[in-house]
């Protein structure tokens, strides 16, 4: 068994942080060219909470209007399309840090296998919340 203070682990774990992190710099640089009908790029974080009347679905993509939003059911889930424009698109600047990912998105969340109904939906600080209803009633 080796010792957490083993150089040969740190190095190697550190050189995988660095590929996850030169990976998702990689994507998120050369997706940066802004397309409506461009793949997904990236897909934001999602929460989900239930109790015996509905399922509350929280996406977290601040900085993305509402009319680039898109919700759509099938069946077993909900999908989320949109996307995230880069802020300073078109402008001299030149990139000296890159974390947040911009582009297209989509996130398909699986549903609980019951009858639901995708009831409001607001945009508030930078998250989608949707409520879908139960359409059984609780016994």
């Amino acid at each position: 068994m080796s010792s957490r203070t083993d150089p040969t682990d740190w190095m190697w774990a550190h050189a995988c942080d660095l590929i996850d992190q030169a990976e998702r710099l990689h994507r998120q640089f050369f997706h940066l060219t802004f397309s409506e009908r461009a793949p997904a790029t990236w897909a934001p974080p999602v929460d989900v909470f239930e109790d015996e009347r509905e399922v509350v679905i929280v996406v977290a993509m601040p900085g993305v209007p509402a009319d680039r939003v898109q919700v759509t059911t099938e069946p077993g889930a909900v999908v989320v399309r949109g996307a995230r424009r880069p802020p300073f698109a078109g402008s001299r600047r030149r990139v000296l840090q890159l974390e947040i990912p911009y582009g297209a998105f989509e996130r398909r969340i699986p549903l609980p296998a019951e009858p639901l109904h995708l009831g409001s939906s607001e945009l508030l600080q930078g998250c989608l919340i949707l409520k879908l209803t139960k359409l059984v009633e609780p016994r």
